[in-house]
């Protein structure tokens, strides 16, 4: 079964999706291990937010204000993690400060055909620490790449704040 998000392929399954992330059964069974295996070694959360940041955007779902705001923070996330170097301390912040500026005023973000060259399965396939970070750096990269038309817009929402 092909996920509707990121269009990973994952075996036929039965199971909860999130309500308005909209991802296969399989997918989001695959981000739920992904997610426990960062809670629960240290090593492996040091860039959780990205995994996060490029799940939620690899699956936005429809339009409705849910899956606006979440776009729009999370890809604003991405931004100032990946274009502009801020620590994942400070660009956390700065997520809560833009999804509250925007509150209720997010446009939806058309989401790009193609989200990414990479998904949660080539991250969870990584053998240990170093190779997780590498492999989460390189998924945040490349979803935030395939949301380059609205790159702009983004860039617009985080310099508002700055």
């Amino acid at each position: 079964m092909r996920c509707c998000g990121c269009g990973a392929e994952f075996g036929e399954e039965d199971g909860p999706v999130h309500p308005y992330m909209l991802s296969s059964p399989g997918c989001w069974a695959a981000y739920g291990c992904l997610l426990a295996r960062e809670y629960q070694d240290p090593a492996y959360f040091r860039l959780h937010r990205f995994t996060v940041d490029a799940y939620a955007v690899q699956h936005p779902g429809v339009d409705n204000a849910q899956a606006r705001n979440s776009v729009g923070v999370h890809l604003s996330r991405l931004c100032v993690l990946l274009e502009q170097g801020w620590p994942m301390e400070r660009a956390n912040e700065a997520m809560v400060a833009i999804s509250t500026a925007k509150k209720g005023t997010d446009p939806w973000l058309e989401p790009p055909e193609f989200r990414g060259k990479r998904t949660v399965l080539d991250v969870l396939g990584a053998a240990n620490p170093t190779e997780h970070e590498a492999r989460v750096r390189q998924w945040a990269e490349s979803v935030w790449a395939a949301w380059s038309v609205h790159h702009d817009t983004v860039r617009g929402w985080v310099s508002d704040w700055r």
